[in-house]
């Protein structure tokens, strides 16, 4: 889609004003490294104070002002120009400036100088310079705002998920003061239970982290030669306490010597998430499976289980930060809501994606797609 930017030219001259209003409607500017097009609708005004009542009334998007002129002079404008909120981004024209004016010019804001005489081409240059600038602030202040829109949530939704386990240790604990648990099987039962509810806690800040310092770009990504099947045994072995709880076994398949370059752990927190989820939401005495497997430059993690499986719109929405599938066979498990979050995060990173297939008491397949990076990408970012 085309944005139109509306530009005012301030000039005495009416052939410079009629000559570029000409240029800069039939102007058409493409960015595409920012995903812009930009077209022009072209105001004029002949004079200084005509131009200060054009800004105060609707301020353009890029002001091309003449440095001399009658009455109120191009310098006056500029400052009016650029006291308002936001300040309009301007490029001043002239023909025999002083040394000392462009110094003051610039002092006060100008973003670029057109000298007289210029040709279309040059028309185009600066108003082209001056609206990738305009771009790139504004999309930097929308992401900004973004950013300030997600860190609040994700606050917001970190103290809703940390209260109601920190209420239930603070009673237990309460009980324990209070004399209301004294008799050993019950104390140890209470202070198991405050101690299942600050492992949990602690794998939400975790999680968090991981997520936080993915967007922030802060983990160093240190890239090697990753043998996927050696890093899923480990994350197999490091949970088999966990799936031994419930009976649930664990197999891999697919290539036993698939290799690929990549940062060793973010494959593991792949394969950690992947698993993790796979025995929590699996039944009693289920099976767990991980596949992996190569297309050419794309490789493929996969993690099937034999699970209570998904309702479509659950599934839909289960990458999204702090999801949690709640009904009555997934009530009492805990978890944050992040992992998967993180692993389709992570997914990105690769120009890969995460997915996955599933059906109501059929159990879940997810699928982690990575693809290979260039040898350029391979040093660490």
């Amino acid at each position: 889609m085309v944005e139109r930017l509306r530009v005012l030219v301030v000039d005495d001259e009416e052939g410079i004003r009629l000559g570029v209003g000409r240029v800069l409607e039939r102007f058409v500017a493409s960015f595409p490294d920012i995903a812009a097009e930009i077209s022009y609708e072209v105001e004029t005004a002949a004079t200084g104070e005509e131009a200060v009542e054009r800004l105060r009334q609707t301020p353009p998007d890029i002001l091309l002002l003449d440095l001399k002129l009658p009455g109120i002079g191009g310098l006056d404008v500029l400052k009016e120009a650029r006291s308002l909120e936001p300040p309009v981004l301007t490029v001043m024209i002239t023909a025999y400036a002083s040394v000392t004016a462009a110094v003051e010019a610039t002092r006060a804001g100008t973003f670029d100088f057109l000298p007289k005489p210029f040709t279309p081409t040059e028309i185009k240059s600066a108003v082209r310079r001056a609206s990738r600038d305009l771009i790139l602030s504004r999309q930097a202040k929308k992401l900004a705002a973004e950013q300030r829109r997600t860190r609040f949530e994700l606050i917001r939704v970190l103290v809703h998920e940390l209260k109601a386990p920190l209420g239930a240790v603070e009673g237990y604990l309460s009980s324990i003061l209070d004399g209301v648990v004294s008799d050993e099987e019950t104390l140890r039962r209470v202070v198991t239970r405050s101690i299942a509810r600050i492992q949990g806690m602690r794998q939400l800040i975790l999680d968090l982290l991981d997520v936080t310092r993915l967007e922030a770009g802060m983990k160093a990504r240190e890239f090697t030669t990753v043998a996927l099947a050696d890093v899923a045994r480990e994350c197999m072995d490091a949970l088999r306490p966990q799936a031994e709880a419930k009976n649930v076994t664990l197999e891999l398949t697919g290539a036993p010597d698939l290799q690929m370059v990549a940062v060793r752990a973010e494959i593991e927190i792949v394969l950690n998430n992947l698993l993790t989820n796979a025995i929590k939401y699996n039944r009693d005495g289920g099976q767990v499976q991980v596949l992996l497997g190569r297309h050419e430059d794309t490789f493929d993690i996969s993690v099937k289980d034999t699970g209570f499986g998904l309702a479509p719109e659950d599934a839909a929405k289960l990458f999204n930060d702090f999801v949690r599938i709640k009904n009555a066979k997934t009530r009492g498990i805990e978890g944050s809501g992040l992992g998967l979050a993180t692993v389709k995060r992570i997914a990105g990173l690769y120009h890969g994606d995460a997915a996955v297939s599933s059906a109501l008491e059929q159990g879940s397949t997810f699928t982690v797609t990575l693809k290979a990076p260039t040898p350029e990408k391979n040093s660490p970012s």
